[in-house]
């Protein structure tokens, strides 16, 4: 469930950039590893000045400095690399976003080089059992953070003028252009929340695995991406519900199916369980689980 919750915030930058503009923006894994290299920083910064504030002020503030940097950068990829090509053929922006994610990822290499960071220790992570499972409240943590998020991001999509004019531009750009709409607003906007979400995202990844590294979002950007494409990429139901369900798969696989082959599965091979799933769902349900949102063409 924890997996799977960075995974659902991580997929909802793809599906909703996807959703209004029909571009699958790999460059999105090294946003999430922007804003948990940037966060880091800070949070070492902070802590080993010894300034003595409380952790959650502490990982706030990194979070804080994180989410604008991730923003800045999701907004200039879209406004340099993506905005010229939007009416090129689609396989343009997609070689384009894949530039862009390979452009990210060796600034981070300037700018943290190719060491691992660790996250410094610190609170003491307190362990809770339910019955046969045992959950820590970092976990706790990043769950409930993560459907409080998901949770708003539903209501600004469907409550609100903003979330009404995402729909209409997904629905029919030249349609809502001609309504009032500012399409290259509304698609900034996209990019912003999403980049933002990415941010979100690499800062639980941070504080739950402890480690960092420049490359860290490329696997992670394509796992987000399977999950989004198995719930139905597109459709923001379906990708929170993709991100939890390959958490779940994953988790299972390697442990369950792990002791079934003596550990030729296990946790050594977590990741394939992803593409698996990838290539199951291409195949048998390209739509995904709750189907792709098409907008009706005039």
């Amino acid at each position: 469930m924890t997996l799977g919750s960075v995974y659902a915030l991580v997929a909802l930058g793809y599906t909703m950039v996807y959703g209004i503009i029909g571009l699958i923006n790999f460059a999105h894994g090294e946003v999430v590893m922007i804003g948990a290299m940037v966060a880091l920083t800070v949070i070492q910064a902070l802590a080993g000045a010894s300034t003595g504030l409380p952790p959650s002020i502490v990982i706030l503030a990194g979070l804080a400095v994180a989410i604008p940097v991730c923003m800045f950068v999701g907004y200039s990829a879209e406004r340099i690399a993506y905005r010229p090509l939007r009416k090129a053929p689609r396989l343009a922006p997609l070689i384009t976003a894949i530039g862009v994610s390979i452009v990210l990822q060796n600034i981070a290499l300037i700018g943290w080089g190719r060491g691992y960071k660790t996250f410094p220790a610190l609170w003491k992570i307190t362990s809770y059992h339910i019955g046969e499972a045992t959950i820590t409240d970092l976990q706790i943590i990043i769950i409930v953070s993560a459907a409080l998020i998901m949770l708003g991001l539903l209501l600004l999509v469907h409550r609100t003028r903003l979330g009404t004019a995402m729909r209409a531009t997904a629905q029919n750009q030249a349609v809502a252009g001609l309504m009032g709409i500012n399409i290259n607003t509304v698609i900034s906007v996209a990019f912003l929340i999403g980049s933002a979400l990415a941010a979100v995202a690499g800062v639980m990844v941070m504080t739950y695995y402890g480690i960092g590294h420049y490359q860290m979002g490329f696997l992670l950007g394509l796992k987000a991406f399977t999950a989004a494409v198995l719930g139905g990429i597109g459709n923001l139901a379906g990708a929170m519900l993709g991100g939890i369900l390959l958490g779940i798969i994953e988790a299972l696989g390697a442990g369950y199916i792990g002791d079934l082959t003596g550990g030729f599965l296990g946790s050594n091979y977590q990741d394939i369980f992803a593409f698996f799933v990838l290539i199951a769902v291409l195949t048998l349900r390209p739509s995904g689980l709750l189907g792709e949102r098409i907008g009706d063409r005039a």
